[in-house]
C-alpha cells in the first residue's frame, strides 16, 4: 500500500506564488473599486477612505491647528471627523495612541486626506517590503509573497500602521549584533505603539547586548521629550486621562469587535469569560510568549530570533487585530530564510501556509465559529521558531532530526 503523501509536499513554491498572484490581484482590484466609488474622502459604505485613518489625519490637523490634546477627546475629534469628511454620519474612529505618534500624525496632516492616505500606506508598505528583501536576498518570490499576503489586503484597506510596526521591530532584530545603535533606535521608535515593545527589553538583555539598549532608552526618552517641547503636558494628561475609557470600552467590552481583536484575552471574553479570567490567560499567555522568545534570543540564529520576537509581539497585548498580523508575515520570511539556510522541519511548510493565509479568512470564521484563527497562527509560528531553537540551535541536546531543504 502505497504511503500517504506528507502535508508539506502540498506547499510548494509554484502554489504559493500561484496564491500570491490571485490575492494581489484581488486586493489591486478591491482598492481600485473602493477609490472609484468613493464620494470625496468616503467610500461607497459611508465609511472614511483607509477607515482608520480616519483619527490619524484628524489628530494631526487638530494638533496643527492648536488643539493636540483634544485629539483624546472622543466626541471632539468625532465632531472634526465629521467636519473632515463633510458626512454628519460618518463612523467615529477613536485615537488611542501616545503622544509620539502625534508627530507622524501632524506631518501627515499637512497634505490633503486622500494623499496623505496614500503617502502613508505606500511609504511604509515600501518599508516593509525593503525589510523582506534584506530577509531573504535573492529570492525572486519573496516580495511576490509579501505583496500577495491577505494580510497587505487587510492593513491597506484599513490605513494602518501595521507595516510600520513590522518594519521597526523586524528591522531591529535584523540589525541587533551588526548595527546596535541603530537597532535599539529603531526597537525604541515603537514606543508610538508600546503594546508591541513590551518584550523589547527583555530580548536586548538576553542578547546581553547593551548598546542597542541604551539606543532603544534614549530613543524613547527622545520622542517623549521632543512631544512635551511641541504640544506641553497638557498632551500626556489627556492621553493618561483617554486610557481608562479606551481599556473598559475598546478592551474588555470589546466595542471594536471580538472577531477583529484576535488576543488571549479577546477569546476568553468571545467565549463568555469574565474580565478577571480573561486578564489572568493574558497573563500567563504573556509570560509564556516572553520566555519563549527570550529563549530564541538566546540561543537561536538571527532568523530564528526575529521570528520569535514578532510572532510573540502579537501574543504580548490583549488589544491586537487581524492588521496587524503583518508583523506575523515578517516572522515567516525570517523563518523561511531559516528554511532556506538549514532545511525545514516536518510540517514547517503547512503552518506557515496556514499563518500566511489566516488573515484572508481569520476575520469571518472567528465571528461564525468563535475559533481565533489568526491568534492559532501567532502561537504556531513561535512554537515553530522554539523548536527550531531547541532542534538546530542546541538549546537542548536531541538527535535525529531530520531536515530537508527548501526548494531554491
Amino acid at each position: 500500500m502505497a504511503a500517504l503523501p506528507s502535508p508539506d509536499s502540498f506547499v510548494t513554491r509554484a502554489r504559493v506564488r500561484l496564491t500570491a498572484i490571485l490575492v494581489l490581484a484581488a486586493t489591486v482590484i478591491g482598492l481600485l473599486t473602493l477609490f472609484a466609488t468613493a464620494h470625496g474622502t468616503v467610500d461607497s459604505l459611508g465609511r472614511p477612505l483607509g477607515t482608520d485613518f480616519s483619527n490619524v489625519w484628524t489628530a494631526g490637523w487638530m494638533a496643527d491647528h492648536g488643539h493636540a490634546p483634544e485629539a483624546w477627546e472622543w466626541p471632539t475629534q468625532h465632531a472634526v471627523q465629521k467636519q473632515v469628511h463633510h458626512d454628519p454620519a460618518i463612523p467615529f474612529y477613536g485615537w488611542h495612541y501616545p503622544p509620539p505618534f502625534l508627530i507622524i500624525a501632524t506631518l501627515l496632516a499637512q497634505f490633503p486626506y486622500v494623499a496623505a492616505l496614500l503617502i502613508w500606506q505606500g511609504m511604509t508598505l515600501l518599508l516593509a517590503l525593503c525589510l523582506i528583501r534584506r530577509i531573504l536576498p535573492g529570492d525572486r518570490d519573496a516580495i511576490l509573497a509579501a505583496l500577495g499576503a491577505p494580510v497587505v489586503l487587510v492593513c491597506l484597506g484599513h490605513g494602518q500602521n501595521a507595516f510600520l510596526t513590522a518594519s521597526l521591530l523586524g528591522a531591529g532584530m535584523l540589525l541587533l549584533e551588526r548595527r546596535p545603535w541603530i537597532a535599539g533606535m529603531l526597537l525604541g521608535a515603537l514606543v508610538y505603539k508600546p503594546q508591541f515593545a513590551v518584550l523589547i527589553p527583555i530580548l536586548i538583555m538576553a542578547r546581553g547586548n547593551w548598546r542597542a539598549f541604551i539606543a532603544a532608552g534614549l530613543t524613547v526618552t527622545a520622542l517623549c521629550l521632543l512631544t512635551l517641547a511641541i504640544w506641553g503636558w497638557p498632551v500626556w494628561q489627556a492621553f493618561r486621562e483617554s486610557l481608562p475609557l479606551t481599556q473598559h470600552i475598546i478592551i474588555e467590552a470589546g466595542a471594536t469587535g471580538w472577531e477583529k481583536i484576535q488576543s488571549p484575552f479577546s477569546a476568553i471574553r468571545q467565549w463568555g469569560g469574565a474580565i478577571p479570567f480573561a486578564y489572568a490567560v493574558q497573563g500567563i499567555v504573556t509570560a509564556i510568549a516572553i520566555a519563549a522568545a527570550a529563549l530564541a534570543a538566546r540561543r537561536g540564529s538571527m532568523e530564528v530570533r526575529g521570528a520569535a520576537a514578532l510572532s510573540a509581539a502579537l501574543l504580548c497585548t490583549p488589544y491586537v487585530l487581524d492588521y496587524d498580523f503583518v508583523l506575523l508575515g515578517v516572522a515567516i520570511a525570517f523563518l523561511a530564510a531559516d528554511m532556506k539556510r538549514r532545511g525545514a522541519l516536518a510540517w514547517e511548510p503547512t503552518w506557515l501556509a496556514y499563518a500566511w493565509l489566516a488573515p484572508l479568512f481569520g476575520r469571518a470564521l472567528s465571528e461564525l465559529t468563535h475559533v481565533p484563527v489568526n491568534l492559532i497562527a501567532a502561537i504556531a509560528v513561535l512554537a515553530l521558531a522554539v523548536r527550531r531553537t531547541i532542534l538546530l540551535d542546541g538549546a537542548f541536546t536531541l538527535r535525529g532530526v531530520k531536515l530537508r531543504r527548501i526548494e531554491a
